[in-house]
């Protein structure tokens, strides 16, 4: 059968390979049917072939294409409001193609068979086929729609998840991530419908504090939407992974439940009195989900967030869901345990940190969506709870308080994943935020404890003028290490967060951040518009607030390494770009850049690095030319930065990707080209072991240590520091295996630069890997002498 062509699949013949042909959430859901033996309630999905046909047959395409075109500004609340709604109302009006219609009605009519059921009732959800996936959650993008019966109902509903691809939050996030919406594709799920008296949400990671060690459980009664949404504070148990001991249970009051009709759809209904504060999980269902959690996980290899229900006919406990965890594994660190706590200040209002940071700042409390315009950057949000629409403020908030929520709520996801101070639940704490704290009110958050403060609590202006209180952090001096830490740094905008990292500076600033961040354009569309120079002076904006957050320390900026798939999703994209069949090993890198279809577009990247050396005089900045396949490429690409003015010196470094195995045999010869070199460990381990790193089912033989990886580096660093060339290391494995730090320290290397959570640790790893090395060559002294 040839998935991409079907229109329909059934969970039993997909995969979690099948992202890109029914999204990630339905991809995951055949991944657990037919590999674990986790109870999945049976279903069906329509697949991103059959959302293209829909869109095709249907007219609607053009007219989507032409109304995009007047959404000028996606900033615009009003304008966004009014072209997506015009958007959804086309696809929900427009007529199902026959074939796909019938296609959806038999599967249903085939799945009342298998349960039993003449009309079963199902739920029919949405899934993205750029959702899901590890680095972008799209945190409640898409819609569910629950309790459905009958084909025709079906039919409808798949039209509504159809059109829910083009909600105000969607089409703003994609605008802003740089996706091409025409490009998207989704899938529907159809599943039978769990009839829940309990339902919830648990991860197999801590996600307040990043602690793997136990297993976080949320429950409420009844469905589990009340729970996203934040409506209802939930139970929050922590299971410790190893006894399945509950260390910790928090048990709320749960006075609403929302609940399906027996004629179809869904209501509210008030809890019964002796259940509003009864724990809504015994024993044996935490163990049981616990154990269920476990097995996700293995199979996964991964931090995972699980949606689970109890089913009211029978207690059977039913997997809904299963995804990767989007923020901490991402991470790959815990955030440290705060033991210093503020005393004698007037506390207002106590929550569960959601996620952590403490903050000072002046209260803003919405309590209707209408006035949400309001909102001032820098505020702190304060609200009942959150929604998928309210993200574009989040993004403006300095801290977010909500009256209600628990740790899985939108609230709780979208501010661990925009690193942003948050406290939820309030309400069920005792005193809800927007009763307790007034607009304009300055208050200091502590969201590692879960505490509001009232007044500015800020003892001290840093140099950048803002303000912090040493109570609040544990200062801490770092040694001094001979091996340089650099950090990778890809969005412009934290770089002054982070550049209060002890770090030596940028080793890696990838430069596709800020296409997608700032322009959203292919470079070449915007040259043929007679743009060029808003392109350049876009890139050197971005570039430039890295240089001046790290300055004097050194900033190496990687020229745009896209692939072509990568490069289509741009603005004008499509007209550029070709389709490649592997574009991971196709045209991208060096290649481009000498290229006659492309070197006008890299001619504005050496132009903006000019613009931030010479006009802005940041002399810190650096290059560094990525998968370059030969030593005639990095020939033409540096003949081609001289002409452009960026010539080798001694306060401008050339640096060479290290990610091809022909880098490591040819070195002796790309040296004379370039004054170092940085490893990309990733691409280096794929290219020696033949790995394709995207390929799950070869995922298990992809590891940076091994030994024929191991012996290029040894290699690289001693042809490099023959002709007196520097090496570094910028892929993921240092910031993974401290005993790969160990083996690069061990063999000279230069620098590492690892991601802003590891620099810490890594520096203080390099310091005592470094004296244990000198402390083993004394001894060896001693024992010659």
């Amino acid at each position: 059968m040839n998935k991409e062509k079907a229109l329909i699949l059934w969970f039993e013949a997909i995969g979690k390979q099948d992202t890109a042909i029914v999204g990630g959430k339905t991809a995951s859901l055949g991944e657990l049917t037919v590999k674990t033996a986790v109870p999945v309630p049976y279903g069906f999905a329509t697949t991103a072939n059959a959302y293209r046909y829909f869109m095709e047959k249907s007219g609607v395409n053009e007219k989507i294409a032409a109304l995009l075109k007047t959404l000028t500004d996606v900033e615009n609340n009003l304008l966004l409001r009014r072209i997506s709604a015009q958007i959804r109302k086309e696809i929900i009006e427009a007529k199902m193609p026959e074939k796909l219609a019938e296609a959806i009605r038999e599967a249903y009519n085939e799945l009342g068979q298998k349960m039993k059921q003449p009309s079963p009732y199902v739920a029919v959800r949405s899934s993205a086929t750029a959702e899901d996936l590890p680095d972008a959650s799209f945190a409640g993008q898409q819609e569910t729609y629950l309790n459905i019966t009958g084909a025709d109902a079906v039919i409808a509903m798949v039209k509504e998840c159809y059109a829910s691809t083009y909600t105000d939050r969607a089409v703003y996030y994609r605008t802003k991530q740089g996706y091409d919406h025409l490009a998207v594709a989704l899938s529907a799920v159809i599943q039978m419908m769990v009839f829940s008296k309990a339902a919830g949400v648990m991860f197999t990671v801590n996600v307040a504090t990043g602690d793997d060690s136990h297993i976080m459980i949320e429950g409420a009664w009844g469905l589990g939407e009340y729970i996203v949404q934040g409506t209802v504070t939930p139970d929050s148990y922590l299971i410790d992974k190893k006894t399945l001991a509950v260390d910790s249970k928090i048990i709320h009051e749960k006075k609403i439940k929302f609940v399906r009709m027996p004629s179809g759809g869904c209501e509210e209904k008030t809890v019964p009195a002796d259940m509003v504060k009864t724990s809504v999980l015994t024993q044996q269902q935490l163990c049981e989900l616990a154990k269920y959690a476990l097995a996700i996980e293995k199979h996964y290899g991964c931090y995972m967030d699980i949606e689970w229900g109890i089913d009211e006919r029978d207690d059977k406990i039913w997997i809904l869901q299963a995804r990767p965890e989007t923020v901490w594994s991402n991470r790959k660190t815990t955030i440290p345990k705060v033991e210093k706590t503020i005393h004698n200040h007037n506390a207002l209002v106590k929550g569960m940190p959601a996620s952590p940071g403490i903050v000072t700042g002046k209260v803003r409390v919405i309590n209707d969506p209408a006035k949400i315009d309001t909102f001032q950057t820098g505020e702190i949000l304060v609200t009942e709870m959150t929604a998928p629409d309210w993200v574009p403020v989040m993004k403006k908030a300095k801290g977010i308080v909500t009256d209600a929520g628990g740790m899985t709520c939108h609230a709780s996801i979208v501010s661990r994943e925009l690193g942003i101070p948050c406290i939820v639940g309030t309400k069920s704490c005792g005193c809800a935020g927007t009763a307790a704290m007034k607009n304009d009110m300055i208050v200091t958050l502590d969201a590692a404890h879960g505490v509001v403060y009232a007044g500015d609590l800020s003892s001290e202006e840093n140099k950048n003028g803002e303000k912090e209180n040493p109570a609040y952090y544990v200062q801490e001096s770092f040694p001094v290490t001979g091996t340089k830490i650099y950090m990778n740094l890809g969005d412009p905008d934290l770089a002054k967060k982070y550049g209060k990292l002890p770090c030596d500076g940028v080793g890696l600033m990838r430069e596709e951040f800020i296409w997608t961040t700032y322009i959203h354009e292919h470079p070449l569309y915007m040259i043929a518009e007679g743009r060029a120079q808003e392109a350049v002076d876009k890139l050197a904006e971005g570039i430039n607030k890295v240089c001046s957050a790290m300055a004097p320390r050194p900033v190496t900026l990687r020229f745009s390494d896209f692939k072509s798939s990568e490069y289509r999703s741009l603005k004008g994209g499509s007209n550029y770009e070709p389709h490649e069949p592997s574009a991971l090993l196709g045209w991208r890198g060096a290649s481009r850049y000498y290229d006659p279809k492309y070197i006008e577009a890299f001619k504005l990247e050496i132009k903006a690095v000019r613009k931030v050396r010479e006009e802005y005089g940041l002399k810190n900045l650096h290059v560094m030319i990525p998968f370059c396949r030969s030593v005639e490429e990095a020939r033409k690409v540096t003949e081609i930065m001289a002409a452009g003015g960026l010539r080798r010196s001694a306060d401008f470094k050339i640096w060479l990707m290290a990610e091809i195995p022909a880098n490591i045999i040819l070195a002796d010869q790309f040296n004379q080209f370039v004054d170092g070199y940085s490893i990309g460990s990733n691409d280096l381990t794929m290219l020696i072991l033949g790995c394709d790193r995207d390929n799950d089912t070869i995922s298990h033989i992809f590891d940076e240590r091994n030994q024929a990886v191991k012996r290029a580096i040894q290699h690289l660093l001693q042809t490099a520091h023959q002709d007196g060339k520097t090496v570094s290391i910028c892929g993921q494995a240092p910031s993974v295996y401290p005993d790969f730090t160990q083996f690069l320290i061990e063999n000279g290397i230069d620098s590492i630069s690892v991601n802003p959570d590891m620099v810490a640790q890594t520096k203080r790893n390099a310091a005592q890997i470094e004296q244990r090395i000198i402390l083993n060559n004394a001894l060896k002294m001693s024992k010659i002498k």
